[in-house]
């Protein structure tokens, strides 16, 4: 049975006198825990429990956001199992902040804390629990302590694959991915807000697979409490709709930036107005020299919604590369900004497409331990949670030197340091000693229970 142990140092050396001592553990640097731990400093750890209602109805003994905190590590480390949760932290500084830690004596897979009863603790929260836990944190916590909201968002999908012949994965969907190959999974919507040099995801939402982009973002994107009269909004041409970038000028007072696909009228009324103009100017990106741009005004009236009194007027940037003669066209609701500026605003998007890049490739988001759609959301806000707390701690003293970086080429030249610290499980409580405290502690006991401390510590 996994124990929930108190930081308390005096019981631990009172248990030990008595012949009572369970476990010992090293204690080492770990960058993740650092992480939590500065989290946990900050405030930012303890937004969890204000927007996440702990619904246990008994057996509370195990605090609520130790089990949140060591879901969140667990995923920075790329353990992506619910057996691996209680054995997330490791570093003496976060335990002995947080106040408590779990030990095992059983082994790993027995014990209160196993998938089997993690799985019933999470079967109290549906879904839709679990991705709003996140909004709510991230939307009415997180972003105003930053001291700025976001005014540049960017909307995108990615798709979430499983196994094309498992029906049974919970609200999967059948569709096309990214290759055009048939797939089965899920549809992640996630909104970048742009934040200094960097930014958080500030929104997201699951769906299964087979759900148009289109249709998909026009629900997101009409009740988001994330934007603002002023904003501005970047999209890919998978979130072409008129009628959704209508009600983003006209209802909410963003504007939209977005490419258009080469077989729209306004597109190819676009080149041909620029290339009788000839106009042309440097791409203002110094990576694009054999790009030229130009400015193609009033637009609007050529892509007509089923409402055309509703439409606003389009303003666009077309791009000539003149090495491959391929034209590309980006239009916007603001019809104040230069072609530089549109493509500028609009070159900003990548910044989420190497979201997507990082959360697959290292982060493991589609490692699916289950088949129950309430347990892969729980797995995806962990995910998303620890891939937000370090991007915080970038912009945190504590992290500043990891600017710019991302997390697996941090921890690929971390080196991870011993301390000369040794934290000991005695009965329902732990703590942290030196090594000179432990050399003190086992000359002081009775020789009888010196070989109880030796059988344990011979195990490190």
């Amino acid at each position: 049975m996994i124990r929930v142990c108190k930081n308390d140092k005096e019981s631990v050396l009172a248990l030990v006198r008595q012949g009572k001592l369970d476990a010992a553990a090293l204690s080492s640097t770990n960058l993740v825990d650092e992480i939590i731990l500065s989290m946990y400093k900050h405030g930012v750890l303890q937004c969890l429990d204000t927007q996440i209602r702990d619904k246990r109805a008994d057996n509370i003994t195990i605090p609520f956001n130790l089990i949140w905190a060591s879901a969140i590590a667990a995923k920075m480390k790329v353990r992506t199992s619910l057996s691996d949760i209680p054995f997330a932290i490791t570093d003496h500084r976060t335990l002995a902040e947080l106040g408590y830690t779990l030990y095992d004596p059983g082994g790993i897979y027995s014990g209160l804390m196993r998938e089997g009863s993690l799985r019933f603790l999470l079967n109290k929260y549906s879904w839709t629990e679990m991705i709003d836990a996140y909004r709510r944190t991230v939307q009415q916590q997180i972003i105003p302590a930053l001291g700025a909201a976001p005014n540049i968002h960017i909307l995108d999908c990615t798709p979430l694959e499983v196994n094309l012949n498992n029906s049974r994965y919970e609200n999967s969907g059948v569709g096309v991915n990214k290759y055009g190959d048939t797939a089965r999974g899920y549809s992640m919507l996630t909104m970048r807000g742009l934040y200094k040099d960097s930014g958080v995801i500030e929104e997201f939402f699951v769906a299964p697979l087979n759900m148009p982009d289109s249709t998909f973002g026009s629900i997101v994107l009409k009740y988001t409490p994330v934007l603002n009269p002023g904003d501005i909004l970047i999209n890919d041409r998978g979130f072409l709709s008129r009628k959704t970038l209508n009600d983003m000028k006209n209802v909410r007072e963003v504007d939209t930036y977005i490419p258009l696909k080469r077989n729209m009228t306004a597109y190819k009324f676009a080149v041909q107005v620029a290339t009788e103009q000839n106009k042309w100017e440097a791409h203002p990106n110094k990576k694009r020299p054999q790009q030229r741009i130009t400015l193609v005004k009033n637009i609007g009236g050529l892509w007509e919604s089923d409402n055309p009194a509703e439409d606003v007027d389009l303003n666009g940037c077309v791009v000539w590369d003149t090495k491959t003669n391929q034209y590309f066209v980006f239009v916007t609701t603001d019809l104040g900004k230069s072609a530089r500026e549109i493509v500028k605003i609009y070159e900003l998007r990548p910044e989420i497409e190497e979201d997507y890049r990082q959360l697959k490739e290292f982060w493991k988001i589609e490692d699916f331990k289950s088949t129950q759609f309430n347990v892969i959301c729980f797995h995806i806000v962990c995910v998303l949670f620890g891939y937000l707390f370090f991007q915080l701690y970038t912009m945190l003293p504590d992290g500043e030197a990891f600017a710019g970086r991302s997390l697996p080429v941090v921890l690929k030249n971390y080196t991870p340091r011993l301390l000369g610290y040794v934290v000991l499980y005695a009965g329902y409580y732990f703590g942290i000693f030196s090594l000179v405290e432990l050399l003190r502690l086992y000359a002081e006991c009775d020789k009888t229970i010196k070989p109880t401390i030796e059988e344990v510590l011979g195990e490190l």
